[in-house]
C-alpha cells in the first residue's frame, strides 16, 4: 500500500510464531477474540462483509474485507458511514518461527485536530492489539490490553 500523505498509523512487531499462525489469528475470530474484539460473525473471506463486537464496550462493527493474500497480506475497511477507513496488515516471514506484522491503517479524513487524534487513537490501539497477539501466540497469555484499555469508570 503506498500512502499519498501523512494521514496514517502505523504499528509494527515481531511475532516469534509461523507466518501460517499469525495470518490465521488475525483471519480466525476463534483466535483474534483472545486478544482483540470479543466476538466475530465469521472468518475473514475476501469480498465480504463481517461484524466485530467488543462486548465490554457494547460496540459492533461492520468489516469489509477487500484483500485477504494468504499468510501475506489483508486489506479491510471499517468505521462509521463516510468516515472509513482502510487497515492492511503486512506479514513478512524472516524465517520458519517469527513473522514481522506491520499495520496500516490510512484514509483518516478531517481537520488537522481531528487527524492527529486518529493517528493517535489509532497506533495507540494497533500497538495494544499487536502486544496482545504477541503474547497470545507466544505464550498462550491474555493480556486483555483492549479491556484495560479503557476501564469502568475511567471512560
Amino acid at each position: 500500500m503506498k500512502t499519498e500523505n501523512n494521514h496514517f498509523a502505523k504499528a509494527e512487531m515481531l511475532i516469534r510464531k509461523p507466518v501460517s499462525e499469525v495470518f490465521q489469528a488475525f483471519t480466525d475470530p476463534e483466535i483474534t477474540s483472545k486478544f482483540w474484539f470479543t466476538k466475530g460473525s465469521g472468518k475473514l473471506v475476501q469480498d465480504t462483509t463481517t461484524e466485530w463486537t467488543w462486548e465490554m464496550y457494547g460496540f459492533t462493527l461492520t468489516v469489509t474485507t477487500h484483500v485477504l493474500e494468504e499468510n501475506k497480506k489483508i486489506v479491510i475497511e471499517w468505521g462509521n458511514a463516510n468516515e472509513t477507513t482502510i487497515v492492511e496488515w503486512i506479514f513478512s516471514p524472516l524465517n520458519e518461527n517469527e513473522t514481522f506484522v506491520s499495520i496500516t491503517n490510512s484514509g483518516l479524513k478531517g481537520d488537522t485536530d481531528k487527524i492527529i487524534d486518529q493517528v493517535r487513537n489509532s497506533t495507540e490501539g494497533f500497538t495494544l492489539v499487536l502486544a496482545g497477539a504477541k503474547a497470545y501466540l507466544e505464550h498462550q497469555i491474555q493480556l486483555n490490553l483492549v479491556l484495560d484499555r479503557f476501564p469502568k469508570g475511567l471512560e
